[in-house]
This record gives C-alpha cells, structure tokens and sequence, in this order.
C-alpha cells in the first residue's frame, strides 16, 4: 500500500528540501503554519514545513478543542473577530466534518452574573447575524425550567435562565495533521522534528536556513527558500531574535489549562458555557464517555515545550466546576488527565491576558521575514489566505518577466524541482493529489499564481461529499467494516474519525489482520471499544515520577537488542486489531515516529483514555521497535518520554504532596 506521508520517509523528505530551492519555506508546523502549507501548494508554490517537535505538539494540541464564533469576543466589541470566525468555522466544518462536529452550548444565566438575560439575548442575536449562523443553529432562549431541562447539575440558585446556541467542537491536533496531510498531497514537502538553527542570507535578505534532524543526532540539512514565513506560535519571537528583526512589537504568553474527569463522576448531559466568580468564563464539555472543563488565562514565562498545570489553576478550575455544579463535589482524585497550552497573544500596554484581542497581524522584516503572529485555531484558513496572498505576490514581484524562461529551463529537467505534466494523479481515495516524481505545481497562465483554493477544498479525510452527506457516509463505511469483521463500534469508531482515510485502515485490516484478532475484537466488542482485549497489556497505572523513569524501563516492553525494521505479528505484540491498525496508520501515512506522537496527538488517548495508554504502551512500543527499526537506546528514549507525559497530565508542576503520595504507593 503506498504510503505518501510515512515515517519512513522523514529523511527522504529533508533531502528533497535540500536538494531543490523551495518558493516557500514555512516554520511552525501548527495549525497556522499548515494552513499556509495547504493553501501554498493548492496554488501551485513550492513549499516546505518544519517543525522542530511533532505536527501540532504546542499550541494546537492543547486547545479548549472549539472551533468557535468567538462570543466571548463581542463581549469585549472585537466585533471583527466574531463576524470573521464566525464565518470560517462554517468552513472548517465542511471541510473536514469528520474532525469538526456540531455542538449545541448551554450559557446559563443568573441574576448578577456576567451575561444578563436581555444582554444574552441580544448578544446572541448579534452573534447570530455577525457570525453567519445558519437557520437551524440560531440562539434559542431558554426559561430557568427549561435550562435545568437541559442540564439538571446546574446550581439553581439565582438561576433566571439560559441562551442555547451552536459552537463546532473540534480535535485540533487531528484538525492540523488533515490540512498537513492535504498539503504534502498536493506536493508539499512536510517534517516534523527538524529544527531551524539559522537563517541563511544573501545581500541581507534571508535566503535560506540551516535545519536539523533532531532524530538523527543534529544530521544537517541547508534548505534554499525565497521566501520563509514564521509561523512558530509562541516562538515566533524567538525566531524574530535569531533574524535580528525582534522590535517593536512582541507577544505576551499566557497559558491555559484543562481537566479531564469521567462521565461517571461528572455526568454532564451537555455543553455549558459558564461564569466563574471572577468574571471569567469557562467550557465544561462532554466527549468519548469524560467531560473535560477549562480554561484558564495566566501570564506565562516557563517551560514552553512542556507546560503544566499548577496546583493553583487545578485548584481555580475545581472551584469554578464545583460552584456551577455544586452536587459533583468533584476533588483532585477525579481528575483524570489534563493538559496545559500556551496562547501566543501580541502585547497590548495596560491589558491583561483577558482582555488582550485574538486578532492575527502579519509582520516583515527588514531581510524579508514574514511572520505571523496571534490569532485563533477558527480563523486559521483566512490566516494563511492573507499570508499566501503576500508570499505569491513578492515570489511574482521578484521573478517578473523571466518567469516564464525559468519554467522552460525547468520542465526540461529530470531533477528535482522540475515540474511536469503527469506530476499529478488522483489519490485512490477520490479526493485530493499525490507527489508522483519531483515537486508538481500547476501555475496558470501568464505568471500569477492563482488564487486562494481552500474555501471550496476538503482537507485529508473530508473528501466525503460534504458535512451534509457525512452521517449517510460513516454508516456505508461503518457496513463496509462489518463486512471485513470488524466489531460495529470499532467500524463506526474508525470511519467517524478518519473520514474518507477509513479505507486505508480497511486495507491494512484485510493486510494485517487474522481470524484470531477480528474473533478477540468482536468477543470484546460489548466493553468499551479501547478496553478491548488485555493479551499481554501491562497493568501500570501507578504513575512513576520522572526521575524514577529509569527505574521502571521494564514496563515499557525495552527490547534488549536492537531490531531490524520490518512487521511485528499482530499476536506476537499482542496489540487488538483496534490499537495496531491506527498505530499502523499512524506511522504510514501520519508521520508519527514516536509513542507520544502516536498516544496524545494521532488519538488523543492519553488526554481522554489514558488507562488505555497504560495498557498498551508497552506492545505498542515493540510494534514500533520493530517496524521503524529503534535501536535499544531509541526504543528507552521514546519510552521514557510517554512516562513523562503519563505523568505531567496527573500531577502538577508543583504538586510536592502528589509526589510524596506516588513515592509512598511505590
């Protein structure tokens, strides 16, 4: 089966990068920095992405995971953040309904709270009208009765009523990886983990950069670029200072965290959007049998690679849940995941991190730099609409009337960056284009690059037939998968979330899979779906603070030799047909090169599973061993990793009577 953007081809791809002279590079491979991939390539640019972690590692992996209007921003009158968000995340939806969903919210209203009746009222109208919401989704308000109706946990105290109206829950990391899958098949070249170390200039103008594999001991790559566009998120500055360009404006850093608590203990019927004491608002959403609540808004100035929730924000959300939700009595023992984002807000004198606009403004250095900074995950395709908008006029600018000399010069040649008729194909999965040789662009006539495609283009796995046909499509997949074997749930699991991607994980079943695996799928199939199955799964949820991680490299499935790349056998790792398919996936047509790649940001399983993560880490660990070739050091390195972040989900940063309490269980 081919596997246009796997894991076995990282090195393939830098070498490509250094080996042609791209018209773009992108840095930053989160979901800005992909978007102005996908739009670039649609248009027929020459693009490469880097990032120096994994696809979507920062910032859009740790979203409150709304693709939403913005009410909260009318609130403040950035009347142009509501009407242009508002009106994209219609488009997100489309685009990929099967990472993007529908999800009516319940705002409650008490006397003396942030939002009055009338005020709610009228603010959702506006909403409505600004965001271009459509008949069926507008605001609908709701008597104290019929508001306890929808969620009987509120506090009834003061309750006066509630506004009941549709914001798009969303996965942002999967979200971000689909719009990067789109661009690499339409011909970008994307890598993740590979660091920028220095820019490259010529005459002063940046030209290029120095990047390196930091999964191959620092192997360098230079890379010739006309133009490179920051989109580093909370990085951008530090970018901004290794160009020299860093003045002016900067960014102020806030972060915002997340808790996760099973539906068990906090039975939510459904999406609410509430006041806290303070003047802030929070989200409490159901999703995959746990409800998770945030978010909170702190200046922040530490670790930006791995931020963690404090003893203080866990304890400012619980009272904010338990004031709302007074019955729960939710404690810190419920929790049981979270997880911390950085917001790359631009500075404003006097402001504080609340009040700060979202607003996206574009900067350009003196050498050329263009850097993208703010923003929200919903505006995301208008984003780099704007920069590709900038990015294809200084490429025409630059090139002028010898463009059309240079494109002969090049479709003569055999070698990279050549761009030929037959470069691009259909993808057998009806939607999109794969690289077939070279770099393919499709430029028209006359030397103007066209103009922005991606309003009207599906990203990776929505090439459905549109949200309106998206149900209809999961159940004709969801049947197809029974008829291989498969479990209902699972059928149904896979093609809800994958999209039109669903038949590659239908071909690696009928690859991968033996009676034996499909018999033990369906003989779980009434449990939860990632509790199937416990053949050779490790019970291991204690969780090992990080400095006793050595100590415990056992449970982790270290092989002791290194192994030669190839296939485990679906029984010798002992992985169900429901972790070793999308793990397969993950690494064959996702990039995933890591087990946290795989764990929290191709499934999100560590954030709304983790007990699942804790049983099948270990077998998970000897597939990918095994198929990507680790060396014994690399299988101990990606393992202690994952015990890293199993760990940083559960105890916070300064949690010093949560450690004491893991050393006394030990």
């Amino acid at each position: 089966m081919k596997a246009p953007f796997a894991s076995k081809k990282r090195e393939q791809f830098l070498h490509d990068m250094a080996q042609t002279s791209l018209d773009l590079l992108v840095v930053g491979g989160g979901i800005t920095g992909a978007g102005i991939a996908l739009d670039a390539a649609a248009r027929g640019i020459k693009v490469g992405l880097i990032d120096m972690q994994d696809f979507a590692a920062g910032t859009s992996s740790r979203s409150t995971k709304l693709v939403h209007g913005g009410l909260r921003y009318l609130k403040q009158l950035d009347i142009g953040v509501v009407a242009e968000v508002g009106k994209e995340r219609a488009i997100v939806y489309e685009n990929g309904p099967h990472v993007t969903t529908p999800e009516w919210m319940l705002l409650p209203i008490y006397k003396e709270g942030t939002f009055g009746r009338f005020s709610t009222s009228l603010g959702l109208k506006v909403y409505d009208f600004l965001a271009g919401v459509k008949q069926g989704e507008r605001r609908r308000m709701l008597n104290a009765a019929q508001t306890l109706g929808r969620e009987p946990l509120l506090r009834r105290e003061g309750l006066q009523g509630g506004g009941y109206y549709v914001e798009y829950r969303t996965d942002d990391a999967r979200l971000t990886l689909e719009v990067i899958k789109e661009a690499a098949a339409h011909g970008a070249l994307a890598v993740n983990y590979a660091r920028l170390e220095k820019f490259i200039y010529e005459d002063g103008k940046v030209a290029g950069a120095e990047i390196a594999d930091t999964l191959s001991d620092g192997k360098r790559y230079v890379v010739n670029a006309r133009c490179i566009v920051n989109a580093a998120g909370p990085w951008v500055d530090t970018l901004r200072q290794l160009d020299g360009s860093q003045q002016g404006k900067r960014l102020l850093l806030t972060k915002g965290i997340h808790l996760v608590v099973d539906q068990s203990r906090f039975p939510l019927w459904q999406a609410v959007y509430f006041d806290t004491p303070d003047g802030r608002m929070l989200f409490a959403i159901p999703r995959d049998g746990k409800t998770y609540v945030g978010t909170t808004d702190t200046e922040y100035t530490g670790d930006m690679v791995h931020p963690r929730m404090t003893e203080q924000d866990r304890e400012y959300v619980l009272d904010a849940v338990n004031g709302m939700f007074p019955e729960l009595r939710i404690t810190t023992e419920d929790i049981e995941s979270s997880w911390a984002g950085i917001r790359p807000l631009i500075y404003e004198e006097g402001k504080g991190p609340s009040e700060i606009s979202r607003r996206d403004e574009i900067w350009q250095s003196e050498s050329g730099l263009i850097t993208i900074a703010g923003g929200k995950l919903t505006g995301y395709r208008k984003m780099a609409e704007t920069v590709v908008d900038r990015v294809a006029a200084q490429l025409e600018a630059e090139a002028g009337h010898s463009r059309e000399t240079d494109r002969g010069r090049s479709a003569s040649s055999e070698g990279t960056g050549s761009f030929r008729k037959g470069d691009f194909r259909k993808d057998a999965s009806g939607g999109g284009v794969e690289r077939d040789g070279g770099i393919a662009r499709s430029v028209e006539a006359g030397g103007k690059y066209p103009p922005c495609r991606t309003k009207e283009l599906p990203i990776s796995g929505g090439h459905v037939g549109g949200a309106a046909s998206f149900q209809s499509y999961v159940e004709r997949k969801t049947a197809e998968g029974i008829a291989l074997g498969l479990p209902r749930e699972l059928a149904e699991w896979w093609s809800a979330c994958y999209g039109s991607n669903v038949d590659r994980l239908f071909e690696l079943v009928r690859e991968m899979g033996n009676e034996s695996a499909v018999e033990v799928e369906a003989a779980k199939a009434a449990g939860e779906l990632r509790a199937l199955g416990d053949a050779g799964a490790e019970d291991t949820s204690e969780v090992p603070e990080p400095a006793e991680i050595s100590k415990v490299e056992d449970r982790t499935g270290a092989i002791e030799q290194p192994v030669a790349s190839g296939v485990s056998d679906v029984a010798e790792t002992k992985l169900p047909l429901e972790v070793s398919v999308p793990l397969r996936y993950a690494m064959e047509h996702e990039m995933a090169v890591t087990l946290e790649d795989f764990f929290v940001r191709r499934t999100g399983a560590l954030l709304f599973d983790i007990d699942w993560v804790r049983k099948w880490k270990g077998p998970a660990a000897k597939y990918m061993a095994s198929y990507l070739g680790w060396s014994t050091d690399e299988q101990a390195r990606y393992a202690r990793e994952l015990e890293s972040r199993l760990y940083e989900a559960v105890v916070p940063e300064d949690g010093v009577d949560a450690v004491d309490a893991v050393d006394a269980d030990r």
